[in-house]
């Protein structure tokens, strides 16, 4: 019982100490990691077992696929169409750049997503008169709303996919709908609230129209031979379950096989991928593994079930809310990956309720709406804050660099109402699809 007590205080130490933002996560992190190995709550083999090689590999993969792509300028060509076909309208535009930004998200990581239409989100919205703030706050939040779709759209989809077995198919098929549904009840209220400040300068509108998208593209052939690539990857993202082959050596393969037929050298792009994100995770996994190893989350569950009276329907509301409240404020990383252990002690409780224990697969199955919850909860409630999520904070300083400051409150103004919706479009489809 002390061990478990030097963890979690350790643990909770690290969590404040990464949510104040004073200290680099992946320091942090792995400081908390070495400080539960010299307490004695865990030996080190043992912690070093519990990082998810699958979840890194998965991360690296796609961070050097979509810095490759970023090198062909089909994301700028992206931006200057959409100008382009929407002749000037700054509602279309706008639309169509968080539809656009939502679309990508899902299928890159949101961060990267945002890093790469930021610059020219500006751009267009400077030449067309339309206020640029309001616009890149919707952008960073239409990227945690899209990325929320699939397994590779943000990084606590892949956390849950890879440690829960879940394939890229599952999450296509179980929260991609309700995405969907958010996307489109988010957009009607942004054009609703925003229609008036969406009018461009009729005097930029005749310079959009004689832009010509197609000079965005620097490397044309660089941009075919990736594609294929890419639709290669996703092909074997789709099929991963059936021909056996994880998510993380998907990604790694394919980033591989892009580097060779792209001809662009593999220590270059090396050079792009966010390490300290890697670090940060492998700590993370680290504290987690020894927690559970002195079986927190069984104790914390058995705890959870009793709060809920083996209600299996409050437990998933209050995981979702609660996610999405905690993820307002704290990074939504370290709350999935203490969250995953937690759900994974109570599954056993509600399969036996159901008369369904015994069988690992059944027992999935009826773990599976908590992990949705937690998902949606995690992804959607990144958008109540400026600090909610990565791709807010990334966003805040593009914006900086470039004039624009993007304020806390203000992020919040638009943001937390969003996220209050989307939340409650989440608890309806919840409750219509797995509980009725």
């Amino acid at each position: 019982m002390l061990t478990l007590t030097l963890g979690a205080i350790i643990f909770a130490a690290t969590y404040i100490l990464i949510a104040s933002e004073k200290v680099d996560k992946a320091i942090a992190a792995i400081l908390g990691a070495g400080a539960m190995v010299i307490c004695g709550v865990a030996g080190f083999p043992d912690m070093l077992a519990k990082i998810d090689l699958n979840v890194l590999g998965l991360l690296v993969g796609m961070m050097i696929i979509v810095n490759l792509m970023a090198t062909t300028g089909v994301f700028e060509w992206v931006a200057v169409q959409i100008a382009r076909q929407t002749k000037g309208n700054g509602v279309l535009i706008a639309v169509e750049f968080m539809l656009a930004t939502a679309f990508i998200s899902a299928f890159m990581d949101n961060v990267t997503t945002v890093i790469l239409m930021a610059p020219v989100t500006i751009l267009i919205t400077q030449l067309l008169g339309l206020p640029t703030v309001p616009i890149l706050i919707m952008e960073a939040i239409f990227s945690n709303i899209g990325g929320t779709a699939t397994l590779i759209g943000d990084p606590p989809n892949i956390l849950i996919g890879a440690s829960c077995n879940l394939s890229f198919n599952d999450f296509l098929l179980n929260l991609t709908p309700v995405v969907l549904v958010i996307a489109l009840v988010t957009v009607g209220l942004v054009v609703f609230g925003m229609r008036r400040k969406l009018k461009s300068n009729p005097a930029a509108i005749h310079l959009v129209s004689l832009t010509e998208p197609r000079r965005a593209i620097l490397d044309v052939k660089r941009l075919k031979r990736s594609l294929i690539v890419f639709a290669g990857v996703l092909l074997a993202f789709f099929c991963g379950r059936w021909i056996g082959i994880e998510p993380g050596l998907t990604a790694m393969c394919g980033a591989c096989i892009m580097l060779l037929v792209c001809r662009v050298d593999f220590s270059h792009m090396l050079e792009k991928v966010e390490w300290s994100t890697i670090i940060f995770f492998c700590g993370l996994f680290m504290m987690v593994g020894a927690l559970e190893l002195n079986h927190a989350f069984s104790l914390l569950g058995a705890e959870m079930v009793k709060l809920t009276q083996g209600n299996f329907a409050l437990t998933m509301m209050i995981i979702l809310w609660g996610s999405a409240l905690l993820s307002s404020v704290v990074d939504n990383i370290p709350l999935v990956i203490a969250m995953i252990p937690l759900i994974n002690s109570i599954i056993p409780t509600f399969a036996g309720q159901m008369g369904l224990e015994g069988s690992e697969e059944i027992s999935r199955a009826v773990g599976q709406p908590l992990f949705w919850s937690l998902a949606l909860g995690a992804c959607l409630g990144g958008n109540g804050t400026l600090i909610g999520a990565s791709a807010n904070v990334v966003v805040s300083q593009v914006a900086r660099k470039n004039g624009y400051k993007i304020s806390f409150a203000e992020f919040s103004r638009y943001g937390f109402p969003l996220m209050l919706v989307s939340t409650a479009v989440s608890s309806v489809y919840l409750y219509l699809r797995y509980l009725i």
